[in-house]
């Protein structure tokens, strides 16, 4: 069974039919980059361009960075404050033809496929996927089931949100070394497994793709740690997962 997926970043929109079977898209993603200011309309004008690249018909999954309850965006960190108590469910579907659209967040989705294809696949207990990116997103389960909407990135860490310390973008704005940048998410996830007790940390986001720069580098952290398998594609897969159990 095929679906599509949608994934909206700080940096980019993404997406790609996805085969549900093995969790895995069945053509190379198309992206865009994410419009500044990331408006609802100017968002959506993206995320239209890249389902329409595969001349896609049918129902969409997409992810969105923040709170989303029942379709409605109720935090905007990464995108622009008019995202906040937006029915962007609705927006999206009426832009798209009304094919269907569920919408969630991004860490959620990208969680839930990791929890099913990936590196979280039949563990038990405490589990935390974290995204690095534009900020930090958080997906936390327990004993395979998702408690949505934690966004642990906004935990305080030295008087300031956690994603303004220990992000990617906060590594390539700082110019921070692998070494610099891993003693700060070091930091993070030790507030993180103070407050959770995870057994397993996942890391996602693009910045999986280089996890032997920096995982090697984390000290003093009780649980496992390993990174996402879908990498930055988790994103697109947990979208369409979420489309289809509609």
């Amino acid at each position: 069974m095929n679906v599509f997926g949608v994934d909206i970043g700080g940096s980019g929109i993404k997406g790609a039919p996805v085969d549900l079977e093995r969790g895995d898209l069945t053509q190379e993603r198309h992206k865009v980059l994410t419009p500044h200011p990331a408006t609802p309309d100017a968002v959506v004008d993206g995320v239209v361009e890249v389902v329409r690249h595969f001349d896609w018909s049918g129902p969409v999954g997409v992810t969105f960075p923040g709170v989303v309850t029942s379709g409605i965006t109720r935090t905007a960190a990464n995108v622009d404050k008019a995202w906040i108590d937006v029915d962007a469910a609705g927006l999206l579907n009426e832009r798209l033809g009304g094919v269907g659209v569920t919408l969630l967040n991004d860490a959620d989705a990208a969680g839930v496929a990791e929890m099913t294809f990936g590196a979280g696949r039949g563990r038990k207990g405490v589990v935390m996927l974290l995204t690095f990116g534009t900020g930090i997103g958080s997906a936390l389960f327990i004993d395979g089931r998702l408690v949505p909407n934690t966004e642990l990135g906004h935990l305080e860490l030295h008087g300031h949100d956690a994603e303004k310390h220990a992000s990617t973008k906060v590594k390539e704005d700082e110019d921070l070394s692998w070494h610099q940048w891993a003693h700060r998410v070091q930091k993070y996830l030790a507030h993180v497994e103070m407050l959770f007790s995870p057994e397993l940390f996942i890391i996602g986001g693009g910045v999986s793709r280089k996890a032997d720069r920096f995982v090697p580098l984390i000290e003093e952290i009780r649980a496992e740690i390993v990174p996402a398998e879908l990498q930055n594609n988790a994103g697109i897969v947990g979208a369409a997962m979420a489309s289809a159990s509609k």
